[in-house]
């Protein structure tokens, strides 16, 4: 008898410790911003990761941290310092930081709930919206999915509202960071402003339009991105 009410109350305290540190445990983190680019040992984040509100990146004097962020399409430049990521703009101590506007999609690019409720920046993953998302460049850089289709080795780039256009792009030492394809650096022909294309890889297909005032060059990724949902 007294074994079991020793067990019962053991078994109490342990709930109540868990449950105590499920409470103090912080919320995850919603990613709201897309490391563009950074130059630093002691950031602990990587081209291309998002990272999420609340978060606190560390940088070294002469550290650079480039983020973009996915709603308020603020694009920042941060030179050392510790910033912590807002909402829709960073807090910089101790460094400085230049900011400007820049077109994207803003609100329009959404996350899955599974992605949502990652807590490490490198799980977060952007999902297109069901709408078809609208690229502010010419030339895009296009995030591959994260598992290709079997045997899928080309990325075709085609004109979808006139068979005019065609750009079949072999998959190999050109895919940076293992997803990542950027048309401008393989000087792809710019894409045509106001086209609707679609972007194929084996069996998986999306469908992005081109702005009617879209521009070249190297724009910030964040506004000329093709994003392939996970999967």
């Amino acid at each position: 008898m007294a074994t079991g009410i020793l067990r019962a109350a053991t078994l109490a305290a342990v709930l109540a410790l868990v449950t105590e540190a499920s409470a103090r445990a912080p919320a995850p983190l919603v990613p709201t911003a897309l490391v563009e680019d950074v130059t630093s040992s002691t950031a602990a984040v990587e081209f291309m990761d998002y990272v999420g509100t609340g978060q606190v990146i560390r940088l070294g004097p002469q550290d650079v941290l480039v983020l973009s962020y996915l709603k308020s399409c603020e694009h920042e430049t941060i030179t050392g310092g510790t910033v912590r990521v807002g909402a829709d703009k960073s807090e910089v101590e101790g460094g400085k930081i230049a900011r400007a506007k820049v077109p994207c999609n803003g609100g329009k690019m959404q996350l899955s709930s599974t992605e949502t409720s990652a807590s490490a920046a490198s799980a977060f993953r952007l999902q297109s919206a069901a709408i078809q998302p609208v690229l502010y460049g010419v030339s895009p850089v296009i995030q591959l999915p994260k598992v290709l289709p079997d045997g899928a080795r080309l990325l075709v780039v085609e004109r979808a509202d006139r068979k005019v256009e065609r750009h079949t792009i072999t998959l190999g030492d050109n895919v940076a960071g293992g997803s990542f394809v950027d048309l401008q650096k393989l000087q792809v022909t710019p894409l045509a402003r106001g086209g609707v294309y679609s972007f194929s890889v084996g069996s998986r297909t999306m469908l992005v339009k081109i702005d009617a005032k879209a521009k070249p060059g190297k724009l910030p990724v964040v506004s000329r991105l093709v994003r392939f949902p996970p999967g």
